[in-house]
């Protein structure tokens, strides 16, 4: 049914929390796993202080999720990516031909737009496949 799952993976709690559900959901129907993460485009005069914005920190952060997925015995791939998020995420999953996405209920950020327009909302919008998502 879910052959492949994509996890959209950022630094917050949400997507941590996810990863159990995500586990589930891999072991139950066998599925082939991508972890991706999405290095935010900074404006040229902002500072760099977004970890999400930092390809070194969003590299660590896929390391660590494929170390958590592997001692769970699930070989994950891992995806790095540039770009807005809800947009890549939303391009990956068609990319891949992804079956389900599963992602926390809130991320590190919002949108240019605010809270009523965030990253999973417009995941929820955009989305070629169905969208799992861990409040």
């Amino acid at each position: 049914m879910f052959k492949t799952v994509l996890f959209p993976i950022d630094q917050s709690r949400a997507a941590r929390e996810a990863a159990e559900v995500v586990t589930n959901v891999v072991q139950k129907y066998g599925s082939r796993l991508i972890l991706l993460s999405v290095v935010e485009e900074a404006a040229p005069d902002a500072p760099n202080a977004d970890p999400m914005m930092s390809p070194e920190a969003v590299a660590k952060l896929l390391e660590n999720a494929q170390a958590l997925f592997s001692q769970q015995g699930i070989i994950a791939e891992v995806l790095e990516r540039q770009g807005k998020p809800a947009f890549t995420i939303c391009d990956v999953a068609d990319e891949i031909e992804a079956n389900l996405i599963i992602m926390g209920c809130r991320g590190l950020g919002l949108t240019d737009e605010g809270a009523t327009d965030s990253v999973t909302s417009r995941v929820i919008n955009l989305s070629p496949c169905p969208v799992l998502i861990v409040p």
